[in-house]
């Protein structure tokens, strides 16, 4: 096991050139947030456009239109229920989060549904929250197609998920467990926790930074949207995962120096500042 620290900061977090522009820092679309779980997918959204997302979209129920333009007027919407634009806009994108607050319903399968059969192999999907939930009950709503999957259960989620329960969750059950449910191996493992573990490939990485001060609603969505934005920023490999995990984590100490509560609000603010110290 190995373990993540700070230096992956410096080691993934690159210096922008002055000729840069949005479209050198990646595309992303979120998909989620029905008409209880606005909040889900806005949470999702803010810690992708403060990690530093080039363009970034979402597809949401029409109810969350105003909070999301409100607090967050960089980024475009869609209505989830325009299928063609959701599908010409799913392959426009380099990065797409589903799952924060997309609920259960028939339409939540729909749009899994849409989402695989949309994506392509020069994609990375991350599946979160709700779509991870639907996953369980049919395997073959996983978008097989896409370059790479991200999974970022938090450990009742992946019980659902895997068929391992919390008490037997250990490296050789899930490494088995991701081995049968992804035979080509594009999938790394983002096992929420007390000490988040991911796994990639053959290597199994823990997290050292973190709180009890996180066990807030909202954290994973925080962390799915960041993951997000390092993968379209910095590449899709496990390094970025490791820094987005590591970084996430890392503000959350910061603000609990302080405070009894972390919320995942203040952890996307802290972003710009914290990658801007570690840019390297």
């Amino acid at each position: 096991m190995i373990e993540i620290q700070e230096n992956i900061l410096t080691k993934v977090i690159a210096k922008r050139k002055s000729d840069s522009h949005k479209g050198n820092y990646g595309r992303v679309l979120l998909i989620g947030g029905n008409e209880n779980y606005g909040g889900a997918i806005i949470m999702a959204t803010e810690g992708t456009i403060n990690s530093g997302t080039g363009l970034t979209a979402v597809a949401t129920h029409s109810i969350n239109l105003t909070a999301l333009h409100s607090r967050d007027p960089e980024a475009m919407y869609i209505d989830w229920r325009d299928s063609k634009g959701l599908t010409n806009l799913i392959q426009k994108v380099d990065v797409i989060v589903c799952g924060p607050g997309l609920g259960l319903n028939d339409f939540a399968r729909n749009i899994l549904n849409l989402l695989k059969d949309s994506v392509t192999e020069k994609q990375t999907v991350v599946l979160d929250a709700s779509a991870l939930d639907l996953i369980s009950e049919n395997h073959g709503l996983i978008p097989h197609n896409a370059k790479h999957i991200i999974l970022t259960p938090h450990q009742m989620e992946w019980q659902r998920v895997s068929q391992i329960r919390i008490p037997f969750q250990d490296d050789k059950a899930n490494k088995a467990a991701l081995a049968q449910l992804f035979p080509r191996k594009n999938v790394s493992l983002v096992l929420k926790s007390n000490q988040t573990h991911i796994y990639n490939q053959d290597q199994v990485y823990i997290n050292t930074a973190g709180n009890p001060g996180m066990a807030t609603g909202g954290m994973g969505d925080t962390l799915s949207g960041i993951i997000a934005g390092f993968v379209a920023q910095f590449g899709t490999n496990v390094d970025s995962i490791l820094a987005a995990v590591f970084l996430h984590s890392m503000a959350g100490d910061l603000l609990y120096e302080k405070n009894y509560v972390v919320k995942p609000t203040q952890i996307s603010k802290m972003l710009p500042s914290l990658m801007k110290k570690y840019a390297n």
